[in-house]
């Protein structure tokens, strides 16, 4: 039998430690994070300046781009650069230093929280990014609470350091009181709004002084020591003095910075700057770098599956269809969790008992992809999707390996959606189930089979739009939404037998989700609260159940 490099039973044992210790040391070298935040605290604009200190890119983008000034990358799709906002999450790799970082960038809109929620899933860190006028935001909040269930670091940066802001000890405190979270400042800013002159660095007492860059560039950065002259020609006196009292009382109240505490979730480092003008972005970096984690074990049914794990194993965690315009491709994104990923190699799909050869994997970067040779965990890839994956689904070699899958949370806005064109009708249904299968929007369908239009469930009215405005600029096909009037939904834990045995049920809709099972629908919280009163034994569930092995079902 042909070895693989999986596949080591036939190896010289001096061969296979020297593969062990090839694995080790890439996934030592590897760190992963998503950016988690509010619209409008600056996401996109955070994400661009680290691929610029990252020498991905040579020039910063704007997000709201005037002029000759360019797109930023990871805002691609056609109405993200019309709105100025990021509609799905992208996945951006570069070098620092010597680690191999993976950003996963997310959508700062609320209606799109889905797709965040599924990316954070695959990330191994989260960074926080909090506007430092408005504090903490509801989603924010929202996105905090999925990194606390999933136990993932988070790290703070605090924003627009450079505008007019609350005080940053105010600023920790409400992270503290509002979040359970406890706090270390790992740089202290120096004045704020039009006075921000930059930070002390807290570990080494250093002063990081910016000069404001040349739009697009790195900012220059002048260190000098708390205690060197200079300094006093270059800051105020009263904005210094000011920072260092700060300081001195964050030292005698504040916690230590302790690294169990912050892998465990318990504890944030907070960082002070501003994206816009690059004040802070390097600090922050090099930081991260040092603090945050390494590729870690993930759960499967049969128990955590560590990176070093000699064979190759990892899980669908995004879909994305017409990435690629000119080519209507569909790209399937893969978390590696463990072992060395080759291209043309032979993997089992745990879901279907099929081999699939992987035969033109992709490095992904914004639009932008390259063929990639191999990946180790902590990377992501893209594959090509002729519609066999599905969100969730687990790839391996070697011993049968499945990672837990990826739930769907609670819609809640929900749609008919109509084609007024029947000839159209093949384009419609493609285009639904693809936008389905990616996890645009959740589909609902009526039970009773003569209604063929699909149900659309979102989590924000602006879901809906780019659905439609997708299936007209990509399929063809111009769509009618008519609201239904519902505004809460339950899944039926146990299904068709245990709605069955309850008998009929008043003040809810009944429909099925796309692996047919009961999902109930109320026009507000009062009338589901009615029904747990009627019938205190049914049990409901605000996020779906996983599913594992079982396809769902298409237009």
């Amino acid at each position: 039998m042909k070895s693989t490099p999986q596949d080591k039973t036939n190896l010289d044992p001096n061969l296979v430690e020297e593969l062990t210790v090839s694995l080790s040391k890439e996934v030592s070298k590897r760190r992963n994070f998503a950016i988690i935040s509010h619209p409008d605290a600056g996401k996109t604009t955070l994400t661009e300046k680290l691929l610029l200190y990252g020498g991905a890119i040579q020039q910063a983008g704007a997000v709201k781009a005037r002029g000759e000034q360019r797109k930023v990358t990871s805002d691609w799709m056609e109405l993200e650069k019309q709105r100025g906002i990021s509609i799905t999450s992208t996945v951006l790799q570069f070098a620092y230093k010597d680690k191999t970082i993976n950003l996963l960038d997310t959508p700062g809109h609320q209606d799109f929280s889905e797709d965040t929620y599924r990316t954070l899933a695959a990330a191994d860190n989260a960074v926080m990014l909090e506007d430092a006028a408005k504090g903490l935001e509801p989603q924010t909040r929202k996105l905090f609470e999925v990194c606390r269930m999933r136990q993932i670091p988070i790290f703070t940066f605090i924003n627009k350091m450079d505008r007019p802001g609350q005080e940053p000890l105010e600023l920790l405190d409400e992270i503290e009181s509002e979040l359970g979270l406890l706090t270390f400042a790992v740089n202290w800013p120096i004045g704020s709004g039009e006075l921000f002159r930059g930070v002390v660095e807290r570990a080494t007492k250093e002063v990081v002084l910016f000069s404001r860059a040349e739009r697009g560039k790195q900012s220059n950065e002048i260190r000098l020591k708390i205690n060197d002259p200079e300094l006093k020609n270059l800051v105020e006196e009263e904005l210094l003095t000011k920072a260092l009292e700060e300081i001195e009382i964050l030292d005698e109240a504040g916690c230590d910075l302790n690294q169990e505490l912050i892998l465990s979730g318990e504890l944030t480092p907070v960082f002070f700057g501003s994206a816009m003008t690059n004040f802070g972005v390097r600090p922050f970096l090099d930081n991260f770098l040092e603090l945050s984690q390494g590729p870690v074990a993930r759960n499967s049914f049969d128990g955590p599956i560590v990176p070093t794990r000699e064979s190759f194993s990892g899980f669908v965690f995004k879909l994305q269809a017409n990435m690629d315009p000119k080519h209507r491709d569909r790209v399937a994104f893969v978390r590696v969790c463990s072992g060395r990923f080759e291209k043309d190699m032979t993997v089992q799909h745990a879901r279907t008992g099929k081999q699939i050869r992987l035969s033109r994997p992709q490095k992904i970067f914004g639009q932008d992809r390259a063929v990639v040779d191999d990946a180790y965990p902590g990377d992501v890839i893209g594959l090509n999707n002729p519609g066999m994956f599905s969100i969730g689904d687990t790839l391996f070699i070697g011993p049968r390996v499945e990672f837990e899958g990826i739930p769907c949370f609670s819609p809640e806005i929900f749609s008919w959606l109509r084609n007024p064109n029947p000839s159209a009708f093949k384009n419609f249904r493609k285009g639904v189930n693809e936008l389905r299968e990616e996890g645009a929007v959740q589909i609902l369908y009526d039970k009773d089979q003569s209604k063929r239009d699909p149900i659309l469930a979102a989590v924000g009215q602006l879901q809906l739009e780019v659905v439609q405005h997708r299936l007209a600029s990509e399929y063809g096909v111009e769509t009618r939404l008519e609201p239904m009037g519902y505004q809460v939904a339950r899944w039926v834990k146990g299904g068709w037998p245990a709605l069955e045995e309850v008998g009929r049920i008043f003040n809810c809709k009944t429909v099925q989700d796309a692996w047919l099972r009961p999902v109930l629908l109320f026009k507000n919280e009062w009338n589901l609260n009615q029904l747990k009163e009627d019938h205190p034994e049914m049990e409901l569930n605000s996020v779906a159940p996983v599913v594992s092995g079982v396809d769902p079902v298409s237009l």
